[in-house]
């Protein structure tokens, strides 16, 4: 008999796509919402499958307690030998660019000229050795945080110094260089159980800084209108689609991205590459709450949210 499969989370707006692929392939699943809750460390966890899909911006809806608590969570769960998918280390590794960049760059992917300030009062002499422009962006990241673009040292040194300047979660504010890209959209690398999905490309002339995939993301939830992110040099239309699939990828990064999530017993993620104007292909992202695209599902070869799904419902039955 299968074990039942546990989906830890903290956003229902971005859960139904999965509650639609578990249902299609038939496998049941339950919504464990780590906003707030009891922990009894004196029981042993249920049985089950734990996929964990807890978001560094979760603070950003009011759900500042997600991380610790998911944190919490996790331990326990692996404490008692249950099995989880994205669990204690990959939430670390969710949590942190600088988790992230260190940990690529051990892998052996470039990745951009980064320098983490740690505490407002270090950001000036952080950024002092970069070029122009550059860009600072939080260490707990998601939906693009705290990413903006900077023309001068003087206009960091007047955001720094102002009632704008958006502290981060951790207090930990990266330093990147700016790169220019050879022409305008990123690429995300979607992995499932190690087998590469399918990658997408990303319109950053309308999605700026802010790439996060997810229906729920495109539209203002006040206004109702399509979301102008910071970074972005065309307003978006309604209609148009920032996302779409990048027919015929094939290339080495996939088995370097592949390599990478083993080392890291990373099951499920997104990570995301710019091909820059002198040539460089530079990863600067791992998303490991990975969110998918509606209009690149209808033309993919494969369902993503199934391919999770069945990946899943696998673990169950061989458990």
């Amino acid at each position: 008999m299968a074990l039942p499969v546990y989906a830890l989370h903290e956003n229902p707006e971005w859960f139904p796509p999965f509650a639609r692929a578990f249902a299609a392939e038939g496998i049941e699943v339950q919504e464990w919402l780590l906003t707030d809750g009891v922990l009894d460390l004196d029981e042993a966890p249920p049985e089950g499958i734990f996929w964990s899909r807890i978001s560094a911006s979760s603070h950003t809806r009011g759900n500042t307690l997600s991380k610790d608590y998911a944190r919490a969570v996790l331990a326990w769960l692996e404490a008692h030998g249950r099995r989880t998918v994205n669990g204690r280390r990959v939430l670390e590794l969710e949590m942190s660019k600088v988790d992230q960049l260190t940990a690529l760059r051990a892998a052996g992917i470039e990745t951009p000229r980064t320098v983490a300030a740690v505490g407002r009062s270090q950001i000036l002499a952080a950024a002092k050795e970069f070029p122009v422009p550059f860009i600072l962006k939080h260490n707990q990241g998601g939906k693009g945080l705290g990413v903006r673009k900077f023309e001068s040292h003087g206009e960091l040194a007047d955001y720094v110094a102002s009632e704008e300047f958006e502290e981060p979660q951790d207090g930990i504010t990266l330093v990147q260089e700016y790169i220019q890209a050879a022409e305008p959209f990123i690429t995300r690398v979607e992995l499932v159980g190690g087998e590469f999905i399918y990658a997408i490309r990303a319109d950053t002339a309308r999605g700026g800084f802010q790439l996060c995939p997810a229906d729920a993301c495109a539209i203002d939830p006040v206004t109702g209108k399509p979301v102008l992110p910071p970074g972005a040099t065309i307003a978006p239309e309604p209609d148009t689609q920032l996302f779409s699939l990048r027919e015929g990828f094939d290339h080495p990064l996939i088995g370097a991205y592949q390599e990478f999530a083993r080392r890291m017993n990373l099951e499920v993620c997104g990570i995301e590459f710019i091909e820059s104007a002198d040539g460089r292909l530079l990863t600067y992202d791992v998303n490991t709450n990975t969110n998918y695209n509606a209009a690149v599902e209808a033309d993919a070869p494969v369902s993503a949210p199934r391919a999770l799904a069945a990946y899943l419902g696998r673990l169950a039955g061989e458990s």
